[in-house]
């Protein structure tokens, strides 16, 4: 082993790095080459629990929620409104440290017919991870890593993070968070808290993070139908049509300071390149 890896594992472990890499090949495979990447409103990766946490139960209401979040007419309604009327969505399960898995790849929506094919897509999904344990901070790293590779152009890049539990395996998330939004990704959160009562604070606390970012609460799997309906409309009505040109994105942008909690100034040592 190097020194240089030395030097990275002992600080973030073999495990995150190996996990970072693999997301970014993941990532790599599934682009489509183009002369010149399309521009989309934002690109955004939805992130389902598929912890051991999270029974067959309530995977299938995740992912039906999703499926009628996506047929929902307000939710087209946003996407119509924004400035180039079409956004790009893809869909990871996750679970453990080592365990993220790309479910739908990049999808452009455009308009009614490509949000009902998404919730087409969505319905058919068959759980890719059948347990594990719970690390938020592997599911973020992957998701950054998706949308530094997906083949589109914007101003926005959001991950929208669903679970009912905290960070109990992998990096420390709030570094992870750190380096995360310091590249210019908005990390919103929809917290479950039919285990954990005050699991919306902990989102709130150390998870979510970036321009805009909130938290959406579901107090049970029961709830999450309207909680994702809810959260996908606020994260696609959020960059309003007076905001369309590139000078106002960065004035927005810079008009909302990220959260006490995230300081930017310094990256973490030993932080993988894959999400710097």
């Amino acid at each position: 082993m190097s020194s240089r890896r030395a030097r990275a594992c002992r600080v973030t472990g073999c495990l995150s790095a190996g996990l970072l890499a693999a997301a970014m090949a993941v990532a790599t495979a599934g682009r489509v080459a183009t002369a010149q990447d399309l521009p989309v409103d934002m690109t955004l990766v939805l992130a389902v629990d598929t912890s051991a946490s999270v029974d067959a139960t309530e995977y299938a209401l995740q992912r039906g929620g999703l499926a009628a979040a996506f047929r929902d007419r307000e939710v087209a309604e946003a996407i119509a409104a924004g400035p180039l009327r079409r956004i790009a969505v893809a869909v990871i399960e996750w679970a453990g440290a080592a365990q993220q898995v790309q479910v739908v790849g990049w999808t452009l929506i455009d308009g009614p017919g490509g949000a009902r094919s998404m919730a087409d897509r969505i319905d058919t999904l068959e759980r890719s991870i059948p347990t594990g344990a719970t690390s938020i901070a592997g599911a973020l790293a992957f998701g950054t890593a998706l949308l530094r590779t997906a083949p589109f152009e914007t101003a926005r890049r959001v991950i929208d993070l669903s679970g009912d539990g905290r960070n109990n395996q992998g990096r420390n998330v709030e570094d992870v968070r750190r380096v995360v939004v310091a590249q210019g990704v908005t990390i919103n959160g929809l917290a479950i808290l039919n285990e954990h009562p005050t699991l919306d604070y902990y989102f709130k606390d150390r998870v979510i993070g970036g321009a805009g970012s909130f938290v959406e609460v579901a107090h049970d799997y029961d709830a999450y139908v309207d909680a994702i309906r809810r959260k996908l409309i606020r994260e696609i009505r959020s960059l309003t049509v007076s905001e369309a040109s590139p000078q106002g994105v960065e004035a927005v942008v810079a008009s909302r300071l990220p959260e006490s909690r995230v300081r930017l100034a310094s990256v973490p040592r030993g932080i993988p390149p894959a999400i710097r």
